[in-house]
Order: C-alpha cells, then sequence, then structure tokens
C-alpha cells in the first residue's frame, strides 16, 4: 500500500511515452507489437478490432468498440502514470499519442479527460494535457483520507466477519507478495488495490469500496521530480504488512488488529 511507487515497466523495453513535443514513430506495421507504446497495449488497435471479413451487426456498434478501445487505453495510461512513462509536469498530446497506441485522437482524449477528472491531468487547451505534479504534502493529505475512512471500518470489520471470510482473501495477499517481488511498481500497485479493495468490500459498501479505491488510485501515482520512492525491498515489506494482518484477522487476535492496521497505513506517507 506504499503510496507514489515508481519505476517504469515500459524502460524494461526502453519505453517511451511520447511528450507532444516528442514526434510520433512512423512506418510501423498495423497490428505489430509497439515496444513504444505504455503499458504493453499492441499498436493497430483501431476502433473496429477485431476486423470482421464483411457487414455484420457487429459493425453497427461503433460506440461499443469505441467504449472497449477507450477503456485499454485509459488503463495503459493508468499504469503509465504509475511507472512514471507519463511524467509529472508534461504534456501529452492525443493525436501523438495516438499514433503510437495505433488508435485516432479520439478514445485517447477520452480517456484522458477521464484521467482529468480523477486529477491525474489537466487540460492545457490547444495543447493536450499535463500529468498533474503532487509533491509530499499531497501524498501525506491522500494518505490521512484514507486512513480516516479505512482504519474505522477495518476495526469494525474485524470484530464482525468470520474467520473463514478472512481467510478467502489470503490468495490475494500472497499475490501481492509475489508482484511485490517481481519488482514491478504496476503489478504491485494492482495487487494492493485488490487486496484492499476485497478487505473493505466485506462491509457491503460499495460507495465506500468506490471512494477508497479512488483516493488508492490517485495515492499511487507519481511524485514531481519523478524520484523512486519505492524499492522491491521497500514493496516486499508492505506486501509482508498484508500477509501479518491477515493472520491476525484470521486467528481474531484483536488485541493485535488496531496496531497492525494503524501501522500499515502510517507507513503510506
Amino acid at each position: 500500500m506504499k503510496q507514489g511507487v515508481q519505476g517504469s515497466a515500459g524502460a524494461r523495453n526502453g519505453a517511451r511515452v511520447p511528450a507532444q513535443q516528442r514526434p510520433a514513430r512512423a512506418g510501423r506495421p498495423v497490428g505489430e507489437p509497439d515496444a513504444g507504446a505504455p503499458g504493453g497495449i499492441p499498436a493497430g488497435i483501431t476502433h473496429g478490432d477485431p476486423p470482421v471479413a464483411g457487414p455484420s451487426a457487429a459493425d453497427e456498434r461503433p460506440s461499443v468498440r469505441r467504449a472497449s478501445v477507450r477503456g485499454q487505453i485509459l488503463e495503459a495510461l493508468r499504469v503509465a502514470l504509475v511507472t512514471g512513462e507519463l511524467r509529472p509536469g508534461e504534456v501529452y498530446s492525443a493525436p501523438v499519442l495516438g499514433e503510437r497506441f495505433g488508435v485516432s485522437a479520439t478514445p485517447v482524449r477520452e480517456a484522458m479527460q477521464q484521467l482529468a477528472l480523477e486529477g491525474a491531468v489537466e487540460v492545457v487547451p490547444n495543447r493536450g494535457f499535463r500529468v498533474v505534479e503532487r509533491g509530499a504534502r499531497e501524498l501525506a493529505e491522500l494518505a490521512e483520507v484514507r486512513e480516516l475512512i479505512e482504519v474505522p471500518v477495518m476495526l469494525r470489520l474485524a470484530r464482525t466477519v468470520p474467520a473463514e471470510r478472512w481467510a478467502a482473501l489470503r490468495p490475494l495477499a500472497e499475490d501481492s507478495v509475489r508482484a511485490a517481488a517481481s519488482g514491478c511498481p504496476a503489478a504491485y500497485a494492482e495487487s494492493d488495490r485488490a487486496f484492499h479493495r476485497a478487505m473493505l468490500g466485506l462491509s457491503g459498501n460499495e460507495e465506500l469500496c468506490r471512494i477508497a479505491e479512488d483516493l488508492h488510485r490517485r495515492a499511487q501515482w507519481p511524485l514531481v521530480g519523478g524520484a523512486v520512492r519505492h524499492a522491491r525491498a521497500d514493496l516486499a515489506a508492505d506486501a509482508a504488512e498484508h500477509v501479518t494482518l491477515l493472520d491476525a484477522l484470521v486467528a481474531g487476535d484483536l488485541d493485535v488488529v488496531p496496531g497492525l492496521v494503524t501501522e500499515h497505513f502510517a507507513g503510506a506517507s
């Protein structure tokens, strides 16, 4: 649950998300995987993927296909935010990113507009979208809000949820341990959110889960300057706290749980 994690999954292949001032590569065959595209999305995605041989009812559903492409682009951009490929302060153009993804600017622009609603980017008229620059203060404020929301709920659930329901979450805790060991910030960010989402899901409060998920995702965006905040060892320690906390919840050790929950969130800032 460490926040502001960074690295670069794309950087392992020398990938970079182009800022507005960087020209897109040309001449790439449609459908050929592009090592420079963030989030592992293959080049050549079109609004009509997969292609069909002739006219069909599916051809009359452009909005459905566009929504699917937009969703893929949005997820890829979120990964690029976590890994630092989308760097704070830089401006990114929808047409240029569209070239990299092999799509028109429309689904990229729509995905960026969603990120703007989430506070990850801001609109720069006639230029594109700038990745929001955040400092340690913003990170600490997010951590405080998350703690105020999640800790009381977790302590209440610790008293009311039976052991077998906690035990059912063990695969998610173990997933976070494996993701931390991989050293991939994006993989760990997703597994971390999945574990917390499942724990809060035991409350049955969908609105709570939605708000907590949004705060958690925002807390994982990079800080200004692009410095790496958490190495693999830090992620491993954070994931180990998931397992320790879950062990205490399964055992019903209510004397230990409050301290573990508080400690876990204290490390978030």
